[in-house]
């Protein structure tokens, strides 16, 4: 399963209406406690953070993981 953490956010926005466009299901995270917690344990600072069977990743990654998705 993949977890969107956002702060809705424009960045945060792009990504999900890319994760909608591709059809993958993902569970959209907004509570801020969770967010820091998340970014805290895997080194990320900036939101959005994608997370796929424990794999975090940027915004940049998440978009090139959506393109090898394709």
């Amino acid at each position: 399963m993949i977890n969107l953490y956002t702060i809705n956010c424009p960045k945060c926005i792009v990504l999900e209406k890319k994760l909608d466009k591709a059809g993958i299901e993902y569970n959209k995270i907004t509570d801020r406690e969770k967010i820091i917690e998340i970014s805290n344990r895997c080194g990320l600072r900036t939101a959005p953070i994608l997370e796929e069977d424990g794999k975090f990743m940027k915004f940049e990654d998440a978009v090139e993981f959506l393109k090898e998705k394709k």
